[in-house]
């Protein structure tokens, strides 16, 4: 890896990574989403990367990396950490060109994507699971590939890597039937954003590149507001295709060039964002590829009448997550309430609740409690969904109507991870 601060991708290197990556992949589609375009009023466009060989846009640095290297670099093998899908990309690299790799995953990976690297893998990939983040996993990769003698394939603060992801932005140029407005691209490390904001800014400087990020892994809108490289003290986990505590050198200079503005999205935005293009697209996407259409909301007047792309960098979403994704998006929407009720130990407490508090659409769908004797009340811990988030206002005015002693956990977020997780 380069420590060339001045680096900035040449686009006959991002072209040379193109026909490179030509001997694996055919371009993704750029296609129209009509439900999106009717709802911001803009022609927006899905840059495709979920339909990738292995879901995500990560094969693309991946490859291009791995074949740039000389065969005394390979001999040893190859090392590199990552949350699932660098790995994949560098786990079917290894496969297509025969060299021997050793992969380091957090042990929160979601199975679907340790199970797809060992699959794409197969004989040449060994997957080994350690530390709860990306950046306890990348430490003891490094490690090793020290000890070992083996090559580090770093997922993004490296310039094959930076220039794969490029391809990408070619893409979009020769796919695009006419000059796009805005390109919305998410941000982990940095190296899609840096790929794609330097051969924008190269072939078509008046598009605008606006990075996104997740709200619990805002790494480069810190670093921004800094002026410096800064690591952030803690992750949130959840968007784990970017959760990534410090981004790269390399990109954050690029990005500091390239990027027109970073905007920063809810967990919970993401998760409505999953939902709705399941629902109405038939489209699956894991939550960093959920991204940068949930950055839509926020440039809405901006964006009205303009040729837009979101990038959907990837699909590799384990579904057992689900319920957990339909949980924080109903949170987020305001429709899902949790609390704390101590009910009078008596017969007909919870249904005088029931009756005279429940709205005519609420829906308890939770409910956990424990009888203690010798005393007067028992605290119940309840969940309750809304068809409104306006039908909240009522529920806790009914319940101070009839007395109802009670905590509200969503305004009490310890209490609440530790009651509801």
């Amino acid at each position: 890896m380069s420590d060339n601060k001045s680096y900035f991708p040449a686009l006959n290197d991002v072209m040379t990574a193109e026909h490179t990556l030509a001997e694996i992949l055919s371009p993704t589609p750029l296609m129209h989403n009509r439900n999106l375009s009717e709802r911001y009023g803009a022609d927006v466009m899905l840059k495709r990367e979920d339909l990738q060989m292995v879901r995500s846009y990560k094969i693309r640095g991946a490859y291009n990396k791995i074949r740039s290297l000389a065969p005394d670099r390979t001999a040893s093998g190859i090392v590199c950490a990552s949350a699932g899908n660098h790995a994949q990309g560098v786990a079917l690299s290894c496969n297509k060109l025969g060299i021997a790799g050793k992969i380091f995953m957090p042990v929160t990976t979601p199975k679907q994507k340790i199970n797809q690297v060992k699959m794409f893998g197969g004989e040449f990939v060994e997957v080994v699971l350690t530390g709860d983040t990306f950046d306890q996993a990348n430490a003891a990769a490094v490690e090793t590939c020290e000890r070992e003698g083996k090559t580090f394939i770093p997922p993004f603060n490296d310039p094959k890597i930076i220039e794969g992801q490029g391809t990408v932005g070619l893409e979009i140029l020769q796919q695009s039937r006419a000059a796009v407005d805005y390109i919305f691209v998410p941000i982990g490390g940095g190296g899609l954003a840096s790929g794609i904001g330097s051969v924008y800014k190269q072939m078509s400087p008046q598009t605008k590149i606006i990075g996104v990020e997740p709200a619990g892994a805002a790494g480069m809108k810190l670093s921004f507001e800094r002026g410096e490289v800064t690591e952030l003290d803690r992750v949130e986990k959840f968007v784990d295709g970017a959760a990534v505590q410090r981004v790269g050198d390399l990109t954050f200079d690029i990005c500091r060039q390239v990027l027109d503005d970073i905007v920063v999205v809810p967990e919970g935005k993401v998760c409505t964002t999953i939902l709705s293009l399941y629902n109405f697209d038939a489209i699956v996407v894991e939550p960093a590829g959920a991204l940068s259409i949930s950055a839509l909301d926020l440039y809405r007047d901006k964006i009205e009448g303009k040729n837009v792309v979101c990038v959907v960098s990837g699909s590799n979403n384990d579904i057992v997550r689900m319920e957990d994704i339909k949980e924080r998006s109903l949170l987020y929407e305001g429709l899902k309430h949790y609390f704390v009720v101590r009910f009078p130990q008596r017969a007909g407490a919870l249904q005088n609740f029931v009756s005279n508090v429940l709205g005519p659409h609420d829906d308890i769908t939770y409910f956990e409690y424990k009888k203690k004797t010798n005393r007067e009340k028992g605290p119940v811990l309840i969940g309750i969904e809304l068809q409104s988030p306006d039908d909240f206002e009522g529920l806790t005015e009914r319940m101070k109507r009839h007395d109802i002693d009670y905590e509200y956990l969503n305004a009490n977020p310890n209490l609440f991870e530790f009651l509801i997780g």
